[in-house]
């Protein structure tokens, strides 16, 4: 599923905003649902682009499947909830792929200011400075069934989110939420990031990508067939599947199969995809379907993030 989303620490109090989230389907279900998913995905292969010429391609397709081309920006005083953000710019398409398949008109960049658009400050920057909140964190709680439920919060942690204590993760770059990642096991066996590797948490992606090699490794595992762009299992073998265990940090963080394999209608599909080696030889994307099973929290004053079992 794709979340509407708006893209600590302190106790709850007044100077945290929590907002709700929705989720809707996501633009690979809708062009699936459309017959129209294998020819999307034949033209528009999966790519991460750099901001390094005049035009600018965002990498977009790890969050919505499409890629978008870079228009020119404008400034408009946009808001979030009852947070408002003045002389706020931002970014609009000249042309765009899939867009007229989805819900929503745009996407709420959260990273750091260091991949801005031609140097302009993003709208938690702009909050930050002029004292929206108190703390420069924010958290996202994801419901793991029902279309409502899901937060975003600004400011500071509601505890009652999540179990235990967080786990506090550095940034190892500081561009995308990006962390460093030990290993992947199944069955006690690495059977990815053998060496370690890196790992950019993002709720703006919906499913979890990894280099295509590695991801076919895991494939084989599961006993999972290629069919129409994507990798099946038996619907009656999803509970006989070992977790899928991301170590980060020297902390296992088990994934269910009942959360890497979704049934649609009568076939159960895999959320890993391949494709990253096109930007970096070993680099996952931690979406949406791990997010859900951890409450994340995003440090941008201390550059780290955090990870509690989501209740």
């Amino acid at each position: 599923m794709k979340w509407l989303v708006l893209l600590g620490l302190v106790a709850l109090s007044e100077c945290i905003v929590i907002l709700p989230l929705r989720k809707v389907k996501t633009l690979r279900e809708t062009l699936r649902e459309k017959n129209l998913l294998n020819n999307f995905l034949e033209e528009r292969a999966y790519r991460l682009f750099k901001n390094d010429s005049k035009t600018t391609i965002l990498p977009l397709r790890n969050f919505l499947d499409v890629s978008l081309l870079g228009g020119w920006l404008s400034t408009p005083p946009p808001c979030i909830g009852n947070l408002v953000s003045l002389e706020q710019s931002f970014g609009l398409s000249l042309v765009e792929y899939g867009f007229n398949f989805v819900p929503f008109d745009g996407i709420l960049g959260l990273a750091f200011p260091t991949i801005a658009i031609e140097g302009t400050i993003p709208i938690f920057d702009n909050l930050w400075f002029y004292g929206a909140f108190s703390e420069p964190v924010f958290a996202f709680y994801l419901s793991k069934s029902k279309p409502e439920g899901s937060v975003v919060m600004f400011g500071g942690v509601d505890h009652r989110y999540y179990k235990g204590e967080l786990n506090w993760i550095p940034v190892s770059q500081t561009r995308h939420w990006q962390i460093s990642m030990n290993r992947i096991t199944m069955n006690e066996n690495v059977v990815a990031c053998s060496r370690g590797c890196h790992a950019t948490l993002n709720t703006g992606t919906s499913v979890i990508y990894g280099p295509t090699e590695q991801v076919t490794n895991i494939h084989k595992l599961m006993n999972a067939k290629l069919k129409d762009s994507e990798y099946v299992v038996s619907c009656d073998a999803v509970n006989t599947l070992p977790p899928v265990i991301f170590n980060i940090n020297g902390i296992d963080y088990p994934l269910p199969p009942q959360a890497y394999i979704i049934k649609i209608q009568n076939s159960c599909r895999s959320i890993f995809q391949g494709g990253t080696e096109a930007s970096s030889r070993d680099t996952w994307i931690l979406g949406d379907v791990f997010l859900r099973q951890y409450f994340s929290v995003f440090d941008r004053k201390n550059e780290r993030i955090g990870l509690a079992p989501a209740v």
